[in-house]
């Protein structure tokens, strides 16, 4: 079995895995262009100096990759950091080993120590967006009504739009994912 490392250096460069995307593209190039950064000289400065390298574990058809893949970027540009990805569907070993309440939920990111050991881990959602989602699957009907289908399909839709364009949500990824690298570089 592949290390974590392994798995890193054979992954794709995020900007280059942003650019190959086949789905979702322009939605998470509007997150690329349009989420600012906060100016977080504690954060950065210790990026800076533990330089932990980051494996995306995603695919492009997801809503919540889509949005915190951008994210992920823009602090990893700033802190001058490498983050890489490995697609989900081609690697369920490793996403296998950082299941979410027993799914293969995805975005998961890794953090990698100068050794290439995982010393933290972040994703699939910030809290507050899974409370979010939450609380709008449960407004869905049960799954043996006849209009189930249609209404997920629209809800998930829905999320995906919000997840593109709601700044607020960005920033809770973005508080959530810090304090996940803090946490593990201290």
């Amino acid at each position: 079995m592949k290390t974590e490392q392994q798995y890193f250096k054979e992954g794709l460069p995020i900007e280059d895995y942003m650019e190959q995307m086949t789905a979702l593209k322009e939605e998470s190039f509007n997150v690329y262009s349009n989420f600012q950064l906060p100016q977080d000289e504690h954060f950065l400065s210790l990026l800076n100096e533990k330089k932990p390298n980051i494996l995306a574990i995603t695919e492009d058809w997801c809503g919540d990759a889509m949005m915190n893949n951008p994210i992920i970027r823009r602090i990893a540009e700033e802190a001058d950091l490498e983050v890489r990805a490995v697609f989900r569907d081609q690697n369920l070993e490793l996403i296998d080993q950082y299941l979410t309440n027993g799914g293969r939920s995805i975005p998961v990111y890794l953090f990698l120590n100068d050794e290439g050991n995982v010393i933290g881990k972040w994703g699939p959602r910030a809290p507050q967006l899974q409370e979010y989602v939450l609380k709008k699957k449960s407004e869905l009907p049960a799954q043996d009504d006849p209009t189930f289908a249609d209404k997920q399909k629209a809800l998930f839709a829905g999320i995906t739009e919000e997840n593109a364009t709601n700044e607020q949500f960005w920033g809770w990824v973005y508080e959530d994912i810090s304090r996940a690298l803090i946490l593990a570089l201290s």
